[in-house]
């Protein structure tokens, strides 16, 4: 044999012999942390009191510049909104471009560009580094805040606003927000359609007039640059910055409360609830116990392979995912568990989060955990540092919160020295399974009684408004069947509407910043037809003749069958919800909701051949104002939901004329511009190919 091929059997003979000696069910021991050095930066600072500090990095032909105000956190009032749009505008015109201006020279250079309330951040190529600070300086110092982009803005947001109202995590986020830091707190403020409204150009203008100093910010600028060179610049560009005194709000520091309060935000269409664990922790950035705390959540919540996921999903099954979050901050921190489960298993899953977080506070934490928990938080540290930015955020934040000099290059040492004993430490401080916020938004009728083993029960609207649960319960008397009679004279009685034979609707589509034409076409027997276009062409098409329905989309044809076509027939008829006794459907009033500050009854409906929806009529018109449906998507299930306002009449029957379509986290918004009653119609209209 070749003694190339022995040598090399050899080495494979060796090296299975030096596995065969691992114990593979044991994690391997962590070596000792070698010290980091994240790297040396010169700083110096202006007149004016900017803080600037250079680091050079080589490697890429690139350069950074990230502006930071260090301002206390503002609270808005009934403007809230306000301080998301300054930054936004900031871009959208100065005294010397317009937005297209700038947009094309940032274009020009292949540069990057943005603004926040507290921030200016301007990136690209070094051979471009004075460039870059001239339109960087140009949006900080001139912006002029245009009508017409704070309109695009404000219309927007308020599209954004009205999606979120349907989104039982964006409604969680809201009432968590509002019980754990209260409504007086800036954390705690909630924007609304009426406060993004409320903001004017002058709002903007004031607050940067107040709050753009450079005796509050620092400079941080990352990349392949010359320090003395770019000290010139600096001086040159932001030197005659004028400094000034900056407000600074003191507020009252949020508590977690003194027992348990749950807290249910009322979805009587939904199918899962969402929930969430929290209150306010006093954990200030880079105090002692920081390091040890993010130890101790990255066991309890902070990964797939934490306590949470692993009981809730792995184990029990409840559940796509559950995690927890501990963050610090300089006025006050928050600790949160969430998951969303299965209505049948909320209670369930609610004792499971306690019990980990109970079993975390005895110390029932493993070896295993430990390592793997500080493995996690060292890896994820390293990766940061392979950014040049992250050296520049260290040292924004050694300046910004007083850390030690070597408060990152010691940062892994850190984290390698924590101990299950520092870990069951941070849990009896952190951990509270009886001081807590237990907030739960899904269908009311069907966990709220089960929910009372956790703590006293509160109702809220979707804004963190707490409410009467008696002002939800149905009027004695009241059935499905009266809801839809009182519905039918609303709309303008059965004499009126046996009269109509079809209807024609023209209608604006605006959805993802698209705009369309639609139309929609019904007629007596269950027969309806609907076309959206876009520049003349048909985008999508849904066709029913009553008994069979086709979808098409962009020319790709589809005949529905079974529960779908149902849907689809029902969907598309003339006053469909008028005829769902007639056609067999199972209607069963079930709620009482605030729909736009109004009660409104909701009905469950089940067809035929099994789809099921919900509509709501308001208590006091008895018009329709919502439908909403849960669908099984591949992403999991997703919310659809139809709301309906601004009747008027024609013909002596009322039409909707507005229509605000949610899919999940999609908004379309459909404005009817004309309505045509008992016009000529072929009877080919309705032809399924």
């Amino acid at each position: 044999m070749n003694k190339k091929y022995i040598s090399i059997l050899a080495f494979f003979f060796c090296l299975s012999a030096t596995f065969a000696q691992v114990d593979r069910s044991k994690l391997p021991e962590p070596g000792t942390p070698r010290p980091i050095n994240i790297g040396d930066y010169e700083s110096f600072e202006l007149k004016n009191g900017l803080k600037v500090f250079i680091i050079e990095n080589h490697k890429l032909p690139r350069v950074g510049y990230n502006l930071v105000l260090d301002r206390e956190p503002i609270k808005e009032g009934d403007k809230v909104g306000y301080l998301s749009m300054v930054g936004q505008m900031m871009r959208r015109g100065t005294e010397t471009r317009t937005k297209e201006q700038i947009d094309e020279e940032v274009d020009f250079i292949g540069a990057s560009l943005s603004a926040g309330s507290s921030s200016v951040f301007a990136s690209g190529l070094s051979k471009y580094n004075e460039k870059i600070l001239e339109l960087m300086t140009d949006i900080t110092f001139n912006p002029i805040f245009p009508e017409e982009e704070l309109e695009k803005i404000r219309t927007q947001t308020i599209s954004g606003l009205a999606a979120n109202k349907e989104d039982p995590s964006a409604i969680s986020s809201n009432i968590g927000q509002v019980l754990v830091y209260g409504k007086d707190h800036p954390y705690g403020e909630l924007q609304t359609e009426k406060t993004t409204n409320n903001i004017t150009v002058d709002d903007l203008k004031a607050y940067h007039a107040n709050y753009f100093k450079p005796n509050i910010a620092y400079l941080a600028i990352v990349g392949d640059v010359d320090p003395k060179a770019t000290k010139k610049l600096v001086k040159t560009y932001f030197g005659s910055w004028e400094e000034g005194e900056v407000e600074k709000p003191a507020y009252k520091s949020p508590t977690a409360p003194e027992k348990n309060i749950v807290a249910i935000v009322n979805r009587s269409g939904a199918v899962q609830s969402n929930i969430n664990i929290t209150y306010p922790v006093d954990l200030k950035i880079g105090s002692e116990d920081q390091i040890k705390a993010r130890v101790m959540n990255q066991i309890l919540g902070g990964s797939g392979s934490a306590k949470l996921f692993t009981n809730l999903r792995e184990d029990k099954g409840y559940t796509y995912g559950s995690y927890s979050s501990l963050s610090a901050d300089e006025l006050v921190g928050r600790f949160n568990a969430s998951a969303e489960v299965r209505n049948e298993v909320t209670d369930s899953s609610l004792v499971q989060m306690i019990y980990e977080m109970d079993q975390m506070k005895s110390g029932e934490i493993s070896e295993e955990e430990l390592t793997l928990a500080k493995n996690s938080i060292a890896g994820s540290f390293s990766r940061s540092l392979e950014q040049p930015q992250t050296v520049a955020n260290f040292a924004l934040n050694r300046a910004r919160y007083g850390l030690p000099d070597d408060y990152y290059n010691t940062y892994l040492q850190k984290v390698q020295a924590v101990k299950k004993a520092d870990v069951q430490a941070m849990a009896n401080k952190y951990l509270k399974t009886e001081n807590a916020y237990i907030t739960v938004v899904g269908k009311a009728s069907e966990v709220e009684d089960k929910l009372g083993q956790f703590g006293e029960v509160k109702y809220y609207n979707t804004y963190g408004n707490e409410v009467d649960p008696s002002l939800s319960k149905l009027p004695d008397g009241l059935t499905a069947e009266k809801v839809i009679e009182n519905y039918e004279k609303a709309l303008g009685g059965a004499d009126a509407i046996a009269k109509i034979e079809n209807v024609t609707m023209k209608m604006d589509v605006e959805a993802m910043g698209q705009k369309l034409q639609g139309q929609q076409i019904q007629a007596k027997g269950m027969k309806s037809k609907m076309e959206i276009s876009m520049g003349g062409m048909t985008v999508m098409s849904s066709i029913s003749n009553g008994e069979d329905a086709m979808l098409a989309q962009m020319g790709n044809k589809t005949e529905l069958e079974g529960a779908m076509k149902e849907e689809q027939i029902v969907s598309g008829a003339l006053f469909s919800d008028l005829g769902l006794i007639e056609l067999g459907a199972e209607l069963k009033l079930e709620s009482v909701e605030s729909i736009n500050g109004s009660d409104a009854y909701g009905i469950s409906v089940t067809l035929p051949e099994g789809g099921s929806y919900t509509v709501y009529f308001d208590s006091q018109t008895g018009l329709k104002v919502r439908y909403t449906k849960v669908s099984d998507t591949p992403q999991g299930q997703m919310n659809q939901t139809v709301n309906y306002s601004d009747y008027k009449e024609v013909e002596g029957v009322k039409f909707p004329h507005k229509l605000v379509q949610n899919v999940g986290s999609q908004v379309i918004n459909i404005a009817i511009s004309e309505v045509t009653v008992n016009g000529e119609i072929s009877e080919d209209t309705f032809n399924v190919e």
